[in-house]
């Protein structure tokens, strides 16, 4: 057995149960995540939804922390990278950014645990869309150890930004109220709280119809390019 604390490092047994498979596992893992949050995971509470004793979950996931990491992957498997022959690099990024966050909001559970258990790079799916990304900048004239680091520059901004949208809608939809309505709830309380700040009232009070993802994705593209030259 592997002293590395990883699903990914440790050889999968040769034979499975047939009532019970990992697949069956993780999908209804998955669904355990998404309607009732990380806390309600537990071995004993997906046993239950499964039918099946903690123990039948054992023999397919040694530990809470590896059936996270294959949840990861399963959900990462959601996520669509066009092939460099089917689209211009840069719209290929693009459009890989906008599947990353639409799969964070679907799942926003994840931004509480990635990067935190095990090796989740290391999932198949984690590393199917890696090596597709890496052929998108391949495409763009990038060599690959630029191209490396530009897609990780890319997954940091995108996952950042997923996750900071996946916490808004989440509290957003524990208050019980609109966009519309919080904002006018709270945006007067912003700016008599920025009131000793000119500058930080002034941008209160000026409106910014910009996409600010899309502004920065293209910043951050722009400034790769320059790089890249």
């Amino acid at each position: 057995m592997s002293d590395i604390p990883s699903v990914w490092a440790r050889p999968k047994k040769g034979r499975e149960q047939p009532a019970l498979s990992r697949e069956q596992i993780v999908s209804e893992a998955i669904k355990l995540l998404d309607s009732e949050g990380l806390d309600a995971l537990s071995m004993r509470n997906l046993g239950k939804r499964l039918d099946a004793g903690a123990t039948s979950l054992y023999r397919h996931v040694a530990n809470k922390d590896e059936l996270i990491e294959l949840a990861i992957d399963e959900v990462y498997g959601e996520i669509e990278v066009p092939a460099p022959e089917t689209t211009e690099w840069r719209a290929g990024v693009v459009a890989t950014t906008a599947s990353v966050r639409a799969m964070i909001n679907r799942h926003p559970w994840i931004a509480a645990v990635l990067g935190q258990v095990g090796l989740s790079f290391l999932g198949p799916n984690v590393m199917r869309m890696s090596d597709r990304m890496l052929a998108l900048f391949e495409q763009g004239g990038f060599g690959l150890l630029a191209g490396n680091r530009a897609m990780r520059l890319v997954l940091v901004y995108v996952i950042g930004a997923g996750i900071g949208e996946a916490a808004w809608l989440t509290s957003l939809a524990r208050s019980g109220l609109t966009e519309k309505e919080w904002e006018e709830r709270v945006l007067p309380i912003a700016k008599a709280t920025a009131a000793p700040y000119p500058r930080l009232l002034a941008a209160f009070e000026t409106p910014d119809e910009e996409d600010q993802f899309a502004y920065g994705l293209d910043a951050l593209l722009d400034g790769l390019v320059a790089k890249r030259a």
